[in-house]
C-alpha cells in the first residue's frame, strides 16, 4: 500500500492507495514520531515544503483509522471525474477552496429597458437570473458580507469569487462600473477573482479596455450569456444579437486576457439534439476558457412559462439530457473549464422539469455514463474544426 524513503533527512511516504479518498497521491511527511503532514503535490521536490503545501496535520492512527472507513473507489465515486472541473481549477490555480459570493448591483438590461426591447429573453426571471444573488436592498458591501457569512457555515476557510450576476452588469456608464467593481474589490484581500456575467452586446471597448487594465492585478471572468448558435431559436427567445456579435465580443475580450466563460442553455424549444450539440462545437471553435451549460428551466412569471402553460412544448427527460451533455462534454476541448452541468431554478417558480431539482442525481447520471463509457472531454474534439 505504501513506499518509503528519506530524502534530505526527514521520512516521507507515498500512499498509493488512497486517490479515492484526497484526489490524488499525497506525500506524507513525519513531523515527529506519531504525527505527520499530508501534503498536496504540486509535482514538487519534497524537499521544497512550505506551509502553502500543508493541508492538515493528524496522527497517523487517526490517518489509519480513516481508511478503514472509506470504501473501495468502484463501490462509491471516483475521485477525478472525466471533464475540467470547476473545483480542479481553483484548487490547482488558488492551494484552496474558492467558492462564489454573487452579487446585484441594480444594473438592468437592453433587453428589457427599451433599448432593445421591454420584453426580456423569454427564458429570464425578473431577477434577471440573480434568484441566488444578494439582496438588492442591500449595499454591494453589505450583500458580500451577508452572502459570504451564509457560505462559511459551510466552508470555514475559503477565498472568494466577487461574482456580479444579476442583469447585465456591463450595461452602465464606465465611471458606473469601476465605481461597483472596485468597492467590492476593496472589501476583502481573500476575493481573487472578479467575475462579470453580461451580454456580448454590451461591452463597449472603453469597458473591455478597463478590464484589461483590472486583470493586471486580479484575475478577471467575464460571463457571456450565448445560450444556441441557431438564429431561429435565438429569434424564438428574443436573444436580440447576432453570432457575429458573440465572436467580436470573445475576441476582444481575450485581446486583453481576459478569461472568457460561455452560458448555453439545452432544451430550448425546437431545438433537437443536434442542435444543442451544434451550439457546443461551435463556442469551441472559439477561444473561450470555461462554459456553463444549463438545462433550460420552464419558470412562473416569465413569458416562457406563460407560453409553456398556454401550449405546452416538449421538455427533456433525464435521460435526454444526460445524453446530450455527455456528448457535448465529449467535443469541448479538454482544456475548457466546467464551470456547471446543470442550473438551479427556485422551487416555488419551476413549472418543469421538475426532475431537476434532485441536482446532485443529474450529476451523478453525468458521471456515471461518462464513466461507464470510458468518455473523456474533449475526445470527440477534431482540431481546427
Amino acid at each position: 500500500m505504501m513506499g518509503s524513503s528519506v530524502m534530505n533527512g526527514g521520512n516521507y511516504c507515498v500512499f498509493h492507495g488512497i486517490p479515492h479518498l484526497f484526489h490524488s497521491h499525497y506525500i506524507i511527511f513525519m513531523r515527529s514520531s506519531s504525527t505527520f503532514l499530508l501534503v498536496s503535490p504540486k509535482r514538487m521536490n519534497p524537499s521544497q515544503l512550505d506551509c502553502s503545501n500543508i493541508l492538515f496535520p493528524f496522527s497517523f492512527k487517526a490517518f489509519c483509522d480513516t481508511m478503514k472507513r472509506v470504501k473501495p473507489m468502484n463501490s462509491v465515486f471516483t475521485t477525478e471525474k472525466n471533464y475540467h472541473t470547476l473545483n480542479h481549477y481553483l484548487r490547482t490555480r488558488f492551494f484552496g477552496k474558492v467558492f462564489k459570493v454573487s452579487l446585484n448591483a441594480g444594473f438592468t438590461c437592453p433587453n428589457k429597458d427599451g433599448l432593445l426591447s421591454t420584453e426580456g429573453c423569454t427564458f429570464c426571471s425578473k431577477s434577471g437570473s440573480g434568484d441566488f444573488a444578494g439582496p438588492i436592498e442591500k449595499s454591494l458591501t453589505d450583500q458580500f458580507s451577508h452572502v459570504k457569512t451564509l457560505l462559511h457555515h459551510k466552508w470555514e476557510s475559503a477565498k472568494y469569487i466577487a461574482y456580479f450576476q444579476a442583469n447585465t452588469n456591463t450595461y452602465a456608464p464606465l465611471p458606473v462600473l469601476s465605481a461597483c467593481y472596485e468597492e467590492v474589490l476593496g472589501i476583502d484581500p481573500n476575493i481573487v477573482v472578479l467575475s462579470i456575467a453580461t451580454r456580448p452586446d454590451c461591452l463597449p471597448q472603453e469597458v473591455v479596455d478597463y478590464l484589461g487594465r483590472l486583470n493586471k492585478s486580479i484575475e478577471v471572468w467575464v460571463e457571456l450569456g450565448f445560450q444556441t448558435m441557431h438564429p431561429i431559436t435565438s429569434k424564438r427567445i428574443n436573444r436580440g444579437y447576432d453570432n457575429s456579435t458573440f465572436t467580436d465580443a470573445v475576441f476582444r475580450l481575450r485581446q486583453q486576457g481576459i478569461s472568457v466563460i460561455v452560458h448555453i442553455i439545452d432544451g430550448l424549444p425546437g431545438e433537437s439534439k443536434e442542435m444543442m450539440i451544434s451550439t457546443a462545437r461551435f463556442i469551441n471553435q472559439h477561444d473561450i476558457q470555461g462554459v456553463k451549460i444549463h438545462l433550460l428551466h420552464v419558470m412562473k412569471d416569465t413569458a416562457l412559462g406563460e407560453s409553456f402553460l398556454n401550449n405546452p412544448f416538449s421538455i427533456l427527460s433525464l435521460e435526454e439530457y444526460v445524453d446530450i451533455v455527455t456528448e457535448q462534454l465529449r467535443v469541448l476541448r479538454k482544456e475548457i473549464v466546467i464551470h456547471r452541468l446543470t442550473g438551479d431554478a427556485p422551487k416555488d417558480l419551476l413549472i418543469e422539469p421538475l426532475w431537476s431539482l434532485k441536482k446532485f442525481v443529474v450529476l451523478n447520471e453525468i458521471d456515471k455514463r461518462m464513466r461507464k463509457n470510458h468518455w473523456f472531454q474533449g475526445d470527440l474534439h477534431v482540431p481546427n474544426h
